[in-house]
């Protein structure tokens, strides 16, 4: 009853906006919903499947310009030129701090409108790369390390995945009461996590409580809370039904339940797979129905042009159909300010200057800075300058540019290894020595041996940085990395150890009895066959944009006091985890924090500092709520070190009672918090009992609480619990 209603409030607004002496797409009085319906209204059956591909073509009698709906900026404007590259998405999400994350996003945005204003003048906004609807960010939950997309993502956990997401959402979309700056997109929606080799034909078939506790609400929380309007459709099926074209997740989920007002974009191909690899339909004009009457308006492909006009002709799709769709396309370009003159949208005065700043610059420098984890220190760290005189730099990312970027990104002006950064923080008091020796993997390698050159230097030092770990050109996209190599197969790995070379590299430089720090760099968890236990301090430096050199030197000296957490489990061996292609989360040993079992590594919301922080005096307003209550908490936090520093602070719910399966413990608030030498402060969290608390009923088709005892911890990860009270909920 409800789509119906919607569909007859459509209608009358189309016939209006058609038939009206006074309405005209051209009319900047008018709002924007009558001007594109009375654009839809004047186009031809022809010139509307026209522009339902991303590379859409010019209607020059009615003003349409082309435009490319293709554009990319997961951690800063990609594929477009010079631009600022932040640290990748997995890192920003280490960060734990949202309004740092909101701050980035703004100026990503102002970069995309510097370049898209640029172009405009250029007469080349029809350009790739260089319009105004970015294909970002990526939500989906990184539910195995082994998938080799995870560090687009935000990490294991759909309460910061949200958190990050609503923040990035927001900081691109801009707070223009008319007018969007970018436009967002939140992808790839969804339960899509790998296989990467089958993700054109793959099934996934989660159980109802993991589809709606751990793969929607990132999505849901990005339409409710931050308006994003814009929606990636997966390659992959959902319980039988292509992603890109399932009536549950677009039309029920989305649309109805959510109130999604925007359109949808398919992933690249994902319509062509409905026929060519799910073989859900016959061919591309049954597809191309498909697609568009359950909800995919926006086709990355050529399918819905070259193929429905025979799909209507066919009275497989009606042409209502597609006017939705195309009314939904024009409706996001006339927010964007595309039919309006450039005075009238002030993000058009954004000059090109604004792009590649040293504003920004200074801004991708914090966020590295923020992301680093510290995930061991035996106390070799921060490096005192006045005690260590010789230091050698050793492994495959030391002085990489590739491991800076990760992958969808710009090209920074000027960007810094971490050799660079060690180099000029160290100064002339501290003799650097570098070599370049080890690969990041390699088939079947023999023993790995030093040269003689090398291993002298190693004897001689006070101390060895090992910069190993991975690239993005070993963990990826889809054929896009390298393949049956040492634990890698195009675009996944096959196991999370650290590759064999790199293990023997480190066994080489322990039996020299040298301290040794691993600046660890990867999207995603890595573990060591146990040589964690043999190195002094471990610093993950995730792919850290253009100024993670500088980052990695500022925390190894002691100039940045990491802060830090980890977004995923770092799980001790590959045996630990599920079959990759089971999207259960309780399956074996449990996968995530949220049902893992067993001893991780190195815990979701894990990272040390150089100060310590004491946590006292946790009280909560009352004992008992109901479901429509706040539970009010507070803490107090001081910081009882040496050093000034920060702190994340983090709050977790634990079921204690329920008769149901539920998680182990669920992250429900964190605050990134600041303190100086024996500072205290008081930490405030509200947390509705209605959200926070709630379950999927399978049978009742909703969500609810369950009355029962719960408990409130408070801590600096989910394993490192320092305050808990127990409240109940009736």
């Amino acid at each position: 009853m409800k789509k119906q209603f919607s569909f007859l409030i459509i209608l009358c607004i189309f016939c209006h906006s058609a038939f009206s002496q006074n309405a005209d797409y051209r009319n900047t009085s008018l709002s924007f919903e009558l001007r594109a319906w009375n654009l839809v209204h004047k186009m031809t059956l022809e010139q509307k499947i026209s522009q339902l591909g991303n590379d859409a073509p010019s209607i020059s009698t009615l003003g349409i310009e082309k435009y490319d709906w293709w554009n990319e900026c997961l951690h800063g404007v990609a594929r477009a030129g010079e631009a600022t590259v932040f640290p990748q998405a997995i890192g920003m999400a280490a960060s734990f701090d949202t309004a740092c994350m909101y701050i980035v996003a703004d100026a990503i945005s102002t970069e995309a409108r510097a370049k898209y204003n640029d172009a405009v003048r250029r007469n080349q906004e029809g350009k790739r790369y260089y319009g105004l609807t970015f294909w970002s960010p990526n939500i989906n939950i990184f539910r195995d390390p082994r998938w080799g997309r995870g560090h687009e993502t935000y990490g294991e956990d759909p309460y910061l995945t949200a958190q990050m997401g609503v923040q990035f959402v927001r900081g691109l979309q801009g707070n223009d009461p008319k007018y969007f700056k970018v436009i967002a997109t939140a992808k790839h929606y969804a339960v899509h996590s790998g296989p990467e080799s089958e993700r054109h034909f793959f099934n996934a078939e989660p159980e109802a409580r993991d589809l709606y506790e751990t793969y929607l609400p990132a999505f849901e929380n990005l339409v409710k809370k931050a308006g994003v309007f814009s929606v990636m459709s997966a390659y992959n099926r959902v319980y039988g039904q292509s992603a890109s074209a399932s009536k549950l997740l677009l039309e029920n989920i989305l649309r109805n339940e959510w109130g999604f007002n925007g359109y949808v974009v398919s992933d690249c191909g994902a319509i062509r797979d409905i026929f060519k690899f799910h073989k859900i339909t016959e061919n591309k004009t049954q597809a191309s129905a498909l697609g568009i009457t359950n909800g995919c308006d926006l086709d990355c492909g050529t399918v819905y042009q070259s193929a429905l006009k025979m799909a209507v002709k066919n009275n497989l799709v009606s042409e209502q159909d597609i006017d939705t769709s195309v009314y939904r396309l024009m409706y996001a370009r006339m927010k964007l300010g595309m039919f309006d003159s450039a005075e009238d949208v002030s993000f058009s005065r954004i000059p090109f200057s604004a792009n590649n700043s040293t504003e920004h610059d200074a801004l991708a420098f914090e966020m590295a800075k923020k992301s680093m984890v510290l995930l061991k220190n035996n106390g070799i760290l921060p490096i005192n300058k006045n005690a260590i005189k010789k230091i050698v730099v050793l492994g495959p990312n030391a002085n990489s540019l590739k491991v800076l970027r990760s992958n969808y990104f710009g090209e920074a002006s000027h960007p810094v290894t971490v050799l660079e950064g060690i180099e000029k923080l160290a100064g002339n008091a501290v003799e650097i020595f570098y070599a370049n020796e080890v690969p990041i993997a390699s088939a079947n390698p023999p023993k790995f041996k030093f040269s003689s050159a090398t291993l002298d230097k190693i004897k001689a030092a006070d101390v060895v940085l090992f910069v190993g770990g991975l690239d993005a050109t070993w963990e990826g996209e889809e054929g896009s990395v390298m393949k049956a190599v040492g634990g890698f197969s195009g675009g996944d790995r096959t196991k999370i150890e650290l590759p064999d070379i790199q293990l023997q590299a480190l066994q080489a430089i322990k039996l020299t009895g040298k301290p040794v720090v691993f600046v660890l760099m990867s999207g995603s968890a890595v573990s060591f066959n146990g040589m964690e236990k043999n190195m002094d301090a471990i610093l993950q430096g995730w792919y850290p944009g253009q100024r993670g050199g500088d980052a990695v030197a500022d925390v190894l000296f002691g100039n940045y006091n990491p802060a830090g957490r980890l977004p995923v489990t770092f799980y001790s061996s590959t045996n630990e985890l599920a079959d990759f292609r089971d999207y259960n989360l309780r399956s074996g040993k449990g996968r995530t924090y949220r049902f893992y079992k067993g001893n991780a590594l190195y815990p979701f919301g894990h990272g040390l500092s150089y100060t310590q922080f004491e946590y006292s005096n946790l009280e909560i307003d009352k004992t008992t709520f109901s479901n429509t209550e706040n539970i009010s908490v507070s803490v107090m936090v001081k910081n009882t070190g040496k050093a000034d520093g920060e702190e994340v602070v983090q709050l977790y719910i634990k079921d204690l009672d329920s008769k149901l399966w539920m998680p182990e413990k669920q992250l429900k608030g964190f605050q990134r918090i600041h303190l100086e030498k024996e500072q205290t402060r008081k930490l405030i969290f509200e947390i509705p009992v209605a959200d926070a608390l709630k379950y999927y009923d399978e049978n009742l088709k909703q969500f609810n609480v369950e009355p029962g005892e719960f408990q409130i911890q408070i801590g600096a990860s989910s394993n490192d619990v320092r305050l808990q009270k127990n409240v109940e909920v009736r």
